[in-house]
């Protein structure tokens, strides 16, 4: 799977996708401090599935209609172990197939889908 995380997306969950042999690019190395919309134009351009915890993605997301190669990804988990976390982000993230076209968000008990167009 190509995978964007965002900034705030724990390293040591990048790490455990990473090892799984997801090609994630992790946006602390390589786009520190870039804006939404901007991380949304990589996600684009390199066909990735962004990875997040940030609510806005999910607006400017629908309001350009990105193609159905992009994907959003909004996790709406509290973390109260960055072990355990990197353990489900892994479990969820390859439970499925169908994470292009859509905007997902997915809690601890639950994942809602929502077609992007």
């Amino acid at each position: 799977m190509r995978i964007l995380a965002d900034e705030d997306f724990p390293g040591l969950a990048v790490t455990a996708l990473r090892h799984r042999g997801h090609d994630v690019v992790w946006v602390g190395d390589h786009y520190p401090g870039a804006g939404d919309a901007e991380l949304l134009d990589v996600a684009e351009k390199e066909n990735r599935i962004l990875l997040t915890f940030d609510k806005d993605f999910g607006d400017i997301a629908f309001r350009r209609r990105l193609p159905i190669t992009c994907g959003i990804v909004l996790f709406r988990c509290r973390i109260s172990s960055l072990r355990r976390f990197a353990d489900f982000a892994v479990e969820v993230l390859e439970s499925r197939d169908d994470w292009s076209g859509n905007f997902a968000l997915v809690e601890w008990t639950r994942i809602r889908m929502r077609p992007m167009r």
